[in-house]
């Protein structure tokens, strides 16, 4: 039985040593090779001092070596942390300086815009190098080449067990500085299992990595496959296009994205061979509007749509069937397999049907807590509702901070987020139940809602879109006609402002509605 994360690639290269493990364009990996090299980078780990749980940040775009830097600090006994290659140095710094890295694994390229920065990195003690050389000099750092893994002599490898610390995943950074979720070998593994059972997963799967490896729902990619030995295919893509010509080339049967990726996959023409291949497709990290559903399904109606809802915090959490997907289109579904999904009140007893409340995850698949900040995991870690009062070591669950309701059928449907959340004129209002109705006017190609600070009503609500098409698109009122037509007046957006350019995403690619928040800051007191 595979209790340990590296040992997804292990069990595959045991059974089926010759299968395709990765791709990245003419570049692969079968999974005997896959193992090899995970072994040797371990060594490598290893050989430069790295001790047990000692983090290693991999700062890298997507390739063979990434994967193997990774999960090769996983084999190692330390722990790997996946950082954005959007990042800028200071970010990757705050990353590096909060997880207290020891090793960074990089490109000369990015190495050298590292350069002022790594100086601040107190506990890192070495940086490897994967493809060409560097000269750069940066005071107690040492240099590894990537080519010395295949002089890395044998050595044991620190034990460890399913409960100990494999990865850091750092949050997007919605509110304040990113923070790393530290997650077990035994969350990894359970969630690997669920995810690909839900969605069948088998040996002939072919996986598009499309979204940041350092992103949970990324990174899920690359553990559901190796979990059944099926092949995942890297990709960094620069345009919409790209990803359907990368689905047809590489024939993909299982591509996940984010709610803005989709919009834009649905605006597109996809190619009528994709139907004979694409088996699912997978939506996290936000509502997917129905028009956009409604859009794919239509362009694509022999592939069965998976709609999702996850933390970093727990991994994943609730997934809706497709056969479910005409009745509950808008429903984020039930429980992942493994896992129990409360929605409570504020004192913890639990909400009635349609009844709005804090959704609550509990079972294998609850992270560890926030790296080195006690503070913020008692905020997010706490004792599962309703616990049996005799059970001396309570039960930790995830509060998610996410307000939901639950249907008599037991089906969860999203209302938003607490630190999204748009409170104007006394009312509580859901940014998604706003742009779901301007997305269904089908008058624009993007949307987010946004609440800003107004003297009169708390809040206003502002709408910033982009694209459309005809003689409305460049037009507000059409957008404000819709609304009105659909929702309460106190819902209805006091703004409309329109951008000729896509809507900023943050680096998992979700529309970043902190920065929009910043730029409309002021928006209001302008006019007083």
């Amino acid at each position: 039985m595979t209790s340990l994360i590296h040992e997804l690639i292990e069990a595959s290269a045991a059974s089926t040593p010759t299968a395709q493990a990765l791709c990245d364009g003419a570049h692969t990996f079968d999974y005997g090779q896959l193992a090899g090299e995970t072994r040797r980078v371990a060594r490598l780990y290893r050989q430069i001092g790295l001790e047990r749980w000692e983090r290693v940040a991999v700062y890298l775009d997507k390739r063979l070596e990434t994967v193997v830097a990774l999960f090769g600090a996983a084999a190692a006994g330390g722990v790997f942390v996946p950082v954005n290659p959007l990042l800028k140095p200071e970010q990757v710094a705050h990353v590096l300086i909060d997880c207290n890295a020891r090793i960074l694994v990089t490109s000369a390229d990015r190495l050298a815009s590292l350069a002022d920065v790594l100086p601040h990195c107190r506990d890192l003690r070495a940086v490897v190098l994967v493809g060409e050389a560097s000269t750069a000099d940066i005071a107690g750092l040492r240099l590894v080449g990537w080519a010395e893994r295949e002089q890395a002599p044998e050595v044991a490898m620190h034990r460890v067990i399913d409960q100990d610390m494999a990865a850091i995943l750092y949050t997007s950074g919605s509110t304040g500085r990113p923070k790393g979720v530290v997650l077990s070998h035994r969350n990894l593994v359970a969630g690997a299992e669920s995810v690909s059972s839900y969605l069948g997963n088998d040996a002939h799967d072919r996986i598009l990595c499309v979204l940041p490896l350092s992103f949970d729902y990324g990174l899920s990619q690359l553990t559901t496959a190796f979990r059944v030995g099926a092949c995942a295919v890297l990709m960094n893509y620069l345009l919409p296009r790209d990803v359907i010509r990368a689905v047809e080339r590489e024939r993909i049967t299982g591509l996940a994205a984010v709610p803005p990726l989709w919009v834009q996959l649905a605006q597109l023409e996809w190619p009528a061979t994709v139907r004979g291949h694409l088996r699912y497709i997978t939506n996290s990290g936000g509502h997917m509007p129905r028009t956009t559903l409604a859009a794919l399904r239509a362009k694509l109606p022999d592939t069965r749509p998976f709609l999702m809802y996850g933390l970093t915090e727990a991994f994943r959490s609730t997934y809706l069937p497709p056969e479910e997907v005409d009745r509950r289109p808008d429903s984020m579904g039930k429980a992942i397999p493994n896992a129990e999904i409360l929605v409570v009140r504020e004192d913890g007893t639990a909400c009635a049907p349609g009844e709005p409340g804090e959704l609550v995850h509990r079972g294998i698949h609850v992270a560890l807590g926030y790296w080195n900040d006690p503070e913020k995991t008692a905020q997010r870690y706490r004792p599962v509702p309703g616990q049996l009062p005799g059970l001396v070591i309570p039960e930790l669950a995830v509060w998610s901070g996410d307000t939901v309701r639950m249907d008599d059928d037991g089906y969860l449907y999203f209302i938003g987020r607490r630190d999204e959340m748009i409170k104007t004129s006394g009312y509580r209002v859901s940014p998604s139940e706003v742009e779901e109705v301007v997305y269904g006017s089908g008058l624009v190609h993007e949307v987010a809602a946004i609440g800003v600070a107004h003297p009169v009503l708390g809040q206003a609500i502002v709408l910033v879109v982009h694209g459309g098409s005809g003689e409305d698109a460049s037009r507000t009122e059409p957008l404000l006609l819709a609304c009105k037509q659909k929702l309460p007046a106190f819902m209805v957006p006091a703004r409309v402002i329109r951008r000729d350019v896509p809507l900023p995403r943050n680096p998992n690619g979700k529309i970043d509605r902190k920065r929009l928040a910043e730029e409309l800051g002021s928006l209001f007191e302008e006019q007083t």
